[in-house]
Parts: C-alpha cells; structure tokens; sequence
C-alpha cells in the first residue's frame, strides 16, 4: 500500500510541478516534459505494469487539464511506460546512461505521436518545423532536466520500492 501511495504522490507532485512551476519558467515556450522522465523511470525500475500504470496516471491527468480529446495523453503515456518497462531486466541504478537514453527516446516517440495524432491527421504537413521547433527542444531540456530530477526519483525509489523488497 506504501508504494501506491509513494507513486501516486510523485504523480500528483511531478503534475503539479510541470503545469504550474515549470510552465512559468519556460524556456522560449519549451517546458521539459517530467511526466515523461517519471514514466520512463518507473517503467525501467519497476518493469511493465508499474510503468503501464503511471503512464495511465499521467496521460490522465494531462487528459482531464489540457487534453482536447479524453484519453489520448493516457494511451500514449501507457505505451511509452509499457516499453520502458521492457528495459527492467537490464537496470542499473548506478548507472545514468541507459535512463537517460530512454527518456530521450520516449520524449522522441511522444513528440512523433503527438504530431502524427494531432497534426499529420489534420492535413499539417510541416514536420521539419515541428522537430525543430517543439520536439527537439523539448528533448533537449528534458534531458538536462532528466541528470537533475533522476537522482531525486532514483533516492525515492531505492528508500521506497527497494527497501520493501529486502525486509
């Protein structure tokens, strides 16, 4: 019961904080995404359903405050936390180079879907533009943005979800 209540709050914090506290301190309108990080991190710390689950918890919440359609955020970040979760067999805490590669490429197939989903289908065809005003930007912060929230949630997960697992 600890490790839902310890996950829901990182949701609600990391939610909090995006859309309020970070969305104020945008980088020429470029905010980095922490929903990602906080789905990528416990899909490959916790493996799939853990991932699935607080992917659904964030898609959700990006639904219901700034979503047009309900449950496209929730689909996409359930998928991105599913395949994180693929990546828990070969985990190391200790090291911050496979995190962060896989928060670069979940933010990479977030920016692709949203795109294709919300600007393709609806006969905008400018994808350079995209990439290189909104998704690489957004990449770029949040992988500065990853090398100083990893180690917050990596602490809170090693006190939380690894000391459980030893007692």
């Amino acid at each position: 019961m600890k490790k839902v209540i310890v996950a829901v709050l990182m949701v609600w914090i990391v939610f909090i904080l995006q859309s309020s506290v970070f969305s104020r301190i945008n980088i020429g309108g470029i905010v980095p995404n922490l929903m990602i990080i906080l789905t990528a991190c416990f899909g490959f710390m916790e493996g799939e359903l853990a991932g699935l689950l607080v992917g659904f918890g964030c898609g959700m919440l990006m639904d219901v405050f700034f979503g047009s359609f309900n449950g496209f955020y929730a689909l996409i970040y359930m998928y991105l936390g599913y395949m994180n979760g693929k990546f828990c067999n070969v985990f190391y805490p200790e090291d911050v180079k496979l995190p962060l590669a896989l928060i670069i490429s979940t933010d990479l197939l977030y920016g692709i879907s949203c795109y294709v989903f919300l600007f393709l289908l609806r006969g905008r065809f400018d994808m350079g533009f995209y990439v290189g005003h909104v998704i690489a930007p957004e990449i770029i912060v949040t992988m500065i943005m990853t090398l100083l929230v990893y180690p917050v949630i990596l602490f809170i997960h090693n006190k939380v979800y690894v000391t459980d697992r030893q007692q």
